[in-house]
């Protein structure tokens, strides 16, 4: 049996890390990588990348894939184009952008440190509505929250 750890690990053996200053750096260049957050609804709502797509982790494959209610055609059509996978720490974006490798894209790559690097490096984050979100309420909202039933026993 493997630990969410381990299936992380795994996959970062098979998929590229980029980190959030390096994302910033590539789209003050001019390039277009396609950001796909897999984060889920309220968290892509609170805050995220300006212009990133978003694909919650649980309809990934079939978003990635034509003929599905969850299709998403922008992201079908990517296969061929960088795709930057973005969460809020990094671990749910490795395990995505490694089964989107296993789906056939070239170019797939998770965001190292996720949405939490990137607000801590200071770089913009929108809500819903298009309108900034302050640094220090999405690190308030990005910070772990595991409760102590969620520790393993001693």
């Amino acid at each position: 049996m493997k630990t969410y750890k381990e299936l992380v690990a795994d996959s970062l053996k098979e998929i590229p890390e980029l980190f959030p200053w390096d994302l910033d750096e590539k789209l003050q260049n001019g390039e277009k990588p396609l950001i796909v957050d897999v984060r889920e609804q309220n968290e892509y709502d609170f805050c995220h990348i300006e212009g990133s797509l978003f694909v919650p982790r649980g309809i990934l494959e079939g978003a990635c894939d034509w003929g599905y209610d969850d299709t998403i055609p922008e992201l079908v059509q990517a296969r061929d184009r960088e795709v930057v996978v973005v969460c809020r720490s990094g671990n749910r974006s490795a395990l995505a952008a490694h089964t989107m490798k296993l789906m056939g894209y070239g170019k797939v790559i998770s965001l190292k440190t996720g949405i939490r690097g990137w607000n801590d490096a200071e770089l913009p984050l929108v809500n819903k509505d298009g309108e900034p979100v302050d640094p220090d309420e999405a690190e308030e909202f990005l910070a772990s929250k595991v409760r102590p039933e969620q520790m393993p026993p001693e």
